[in-house]
C-alpha cells in the first residue's frame, strides 16, 4: 500500500500489486482498513474508486459504502455494466447516482434504463476532443475545463445529502 498527500490536502492511498499476484481483495481490504479506521471520527468522508465491471475487487470495494457514484457511458457496453452494478447496489442495499461520461456517443439506452430504474443521473460529462486530449495528457477535466469545479462541488453535496436522507455515515 502506498499513500501520501494529494491536491488540496486530500490524503491517498492506493494498493499495488507485483506481477503474477492474483488477489486484489487482500489489498482493496487493507485500503479500506487504513481509508476508515473504526476509531476514526464519525462522519469522515471516504472516496473510494474501483474498475468497472462487477468483479470480486469491486464488489470488496463497494461493500459497506453509503452511496454509489455510477460512472458509465451511453453505449451498449457502458449499459451492460451499468446494469450489473445496479444489481450489486440493490443486493447489497446501497442507493446509487450515475454519471455519464463521454455523453453524446452513443444512444438513449443508459437514459431509459435510468429513467426506469429511477436512477438519477447527477452529472454529464461531454464527449469532446478537448477533454479526450487533456486527459491523454494527463490533465484533470478541471483543469481542461475550470468550470466543472462547482459542478463537481454540487455534485459532492447532493451526495452528502443522499447519506445523510438515508442515515448512513461512514464508520
Amino acid at each position: 500500500m502506498e499513500t501520501g498527500p494529494a491536491a488540496h490536502g486530500i490524503q491517498f492511498a492506493r494498493g499495488v500489486l507485483d506481477v503474477g499476484e492474483p488477489m486484489a481483495t487482500p489489498a482493496i481490504r487493507q485500503l479500506k482498513r487504513w481509508a476508515i479506521p473504526t476509531d476514526g471520527p464519525e462522519g469522515s468522508v471516504v472516496i473510494l474508486d474501483a474498475p468497472p465491471g462487477t468483479s470480486c475487487p469491486v464488489v470488496e470495494a463497494v461493500r459497506g459504502a453509503d452511496t454509489l457514484l455510477l460512472v458509465t457511458e451511453p453505449t451498449p457496453f457502458g449499459l451492460h455494466d451499468l446494469r450489473l452494478m445496479v444489481e450489486v447496489a440493490a443486493e447489497l442495499g446501497i442507493p446509487a447516482g450515475v454519471v455519464i461520461n463521454r455523453d453524446g456517443i452513443g444512444d438513449a439506452g443508459v437514459d431509459e434504463f435510468c429513467a426506469a430504474a429511477g436512477l438519477p443521473i447527477l452529472l454529464r460529462i461531454p464527449f469532446e476532443r478537448a477533454i479526450a486530449e487533456g486527459v491523454a495528457q494527463g490533465r484533470t477535466l478541471v483543469e481542461i475545463h475550470p468550470e466543472y469545479a462547482p459542478r463537481f462541488r454540487a455534485l459532492y453535496q447532493q451526495l452528502a445529502r443522499q447519506v445523510k436522507h438515508h442515515g448512513r455515515i461512514c464508520r
